[in-house]
């Protein structure tokens, strides 16, 4: 695995998420989830309280501002439905459900980059970050929920998964899921109301996960066996 660093351009520095970002930090988050409330202060000193070392930013060295954050925490994915929405795994951002002694799955609640920041390597580094913190701690894996925000247009007119195949195959771009497919993510299924106030996704987004190679599966602990609340 190559270092995150080496793919940011000269300029930006990776390290973990200080007080001090926490402004920056809400305002990416507005920028990039205007229909949602940004994190809060107190959030975001829950997430550090609870797992600092795998709260990521990228810093804009010359500002000294956080101009990407990844967000962490292990969970056993036993624990949940597969469909279960992001509100319930983060257990309404309180990360409260972290378990490191017996979680396998680190499981990536966020990852934002500032919109006047993007396209320079920013969310790259912030997932091999996050990877190599997975390889490290010797989790199984890593878990998450894409957004789709190219699916509203196709909403009617394409089921969700067919609209991620053709987006795998490379007929269709999704702005967000094509570029955690280029990130070496696999998708797993599409679910609903896993971002409910995604109106760009239409309420849809794809569970994606990432497997370490190093570490072997837990037996019984495969992601696709998991229940759903509901069929697709």
């Amino acid at each position: 695995m190559t270092s995150p660093a080496t793919h940011l351009p000269a300029g930006y520095s990776l390290r973990v998420m200080e007080e001090r970002d926490h402004p920056s930090i809400a305002a990416i988050c507005k920028a990039v989830y205007p229909n949602e409330p940004p994190y809060s202060h107190a959030e975001l000193v829950a997430h550090h309280r609870v797992f600092p070392e795998g709260q990521f930013v990228v810093q804009h060295d010359e500002s000294q501002r956080a101009v990407g954050g990844h967000f962490t925490l292990i969970v056993r994915m036993k624990s949940f439905f597969l469909d279960d929405s992001w509100e319930t795994v983060t257990a309404g951002d309180t990360f409260a459900d972290h378990d490191p002694a017996h979680g396998e799955t680190l499981y990536g609640a966020d990852l934002i980059v500032d919109p006047n920041h993007q396209h320079h390597g920013i969310g790259r580094a912030l997932t091999l970050a996050a990877r190599e913190l997975a390889v490290a701690r010797r989790l199984w894996r890593m878990v998450g929920g894409s957004r789709m925000p190219g699916y509203g247009k196709y909403v009617n007119a394409l089921p969700p998964d067919t609209y991620i195949a053709r987006v795998k195959e490379g007929t269709l771009v999704d702005p967000v899921l094509t570029a955690h497919l280029h990130d070496g993510w696999d998708v797993l299924a599409p679910i609903r109301g896993y971002l409910p106030f995604d109106v760009e996704s239409a309420g849809w987004s794809a569970v994606i996960d990432w497997i370490n190679q190093n570490c072997p599966p837990p037996a019984g602990e495969e992601v696709d066996r998991l229940p759903r609340h509901r069929p697709l």
